[in-house]
């Protein structure tokens, strides 16, 4: 029998979201879904000082939008320029990348907790983009904003799969 779909009313602490925002001809040079596998993992390990999960297993979710469109930086004039007068190992492309992660958490963490969170899904970014970073050039930014939402309604039938849990 199906489980009914439920309210859930989880403390306003719960809401372990992670967006990614990159320029689109990343997808030409990277897995991003297995990015977005990889921080979700690495999501459910972070615990708070009692060793409880930080992150429930039912509300995580990554998800990735790349931008068809974008401008990045000076269109490419710096890395002309490193090119020609720097032995820049990048080459001096001036198709520059871009991938913006936003992680928003309700309130209730403790700043340690945040940042190491942030550590942690930073590392796992790190690793990801380690082999294009050697290759090209790429800006990456993980930003972590906490704070009270105006309105927030749960309408789920997946938080009850790991109730149990």
């Amino acid at each position: 029998m199906p489980l009914a779909p439920v309210v859930c009313n989880l403390e306003r602490q719960f809401m372990p979201h992670l967006v990614i925002l990159y320029t689109g001809q990343l997808d030409a040079e990277t897995n991003m879904k297995v990015l977005c596998r990889d921080l979700a993992d690495a999501m459910l390990t972070v615990l708070d000082e009692s060793g409880k999960q930080v992150f429930p297993t039912g509300g995580t979710r990554v998800l990735a939008y790349p931008a068809p469109h974008y401008a990045v930086a000076d269109s490419g004039a710096a890395g002309r320029k490193a090119a020609k007068f720097d032995s820049n190992p990048h080459g001096g492309s001036e198709d520059y990348a871009f991938v913006y992660l936003n992680v928003r958490m309700g309130k209730g963490r403790s700043e340690a907790t945040q940042k190491r969170a942030g550590d942690i899904l930073t590392e796992v970014t790190k690793q990801h983009f380690a082999e294009l970073f050697a290759k090209r050039h790429i800006g990456i930014t993980l930003q972590i904003d906490v704070g009270p939402e105006v309105f927030d309604h749960k309408h789920s039938n997946v938080h009850p799969l790991f109730a149990a849990l």
